[in-house]
């Protein structure tokens, strides 16, 4: 028992220490961090929208070939 609880302080210790480590070494400040995480998940999601519209349009086509043909 004692083990797991040696264990379980390392790794909350550890956590705290790398959390701490992260906000010191981080590059940018929240808000940054944050505007640019989302507009990379909005460019993201921009560029799966335009791939699914240029596949539908795709397969709309092969559809219409095929009614045809």
């Amino acid at each position: 028992m004692t083990r797991i609880l040696a264990f379980m302080a390392g790794a909350i210790c550890g956590a705290m220490v790398g959390a701490v480590a992260a906000l010191l070494l981080a590059p940018l400040s929240g808000d940054e961090l944050r505007g640019g995480a989302r507009q990379r998940v909005d460019e993201v999601l921009m560029e799966g929208r335009k791939a699914a519209a240029e596949r539908r349009a795709e397969l709309e086509k092969q559809l219409r070939n095929m009614q045809e043909g």
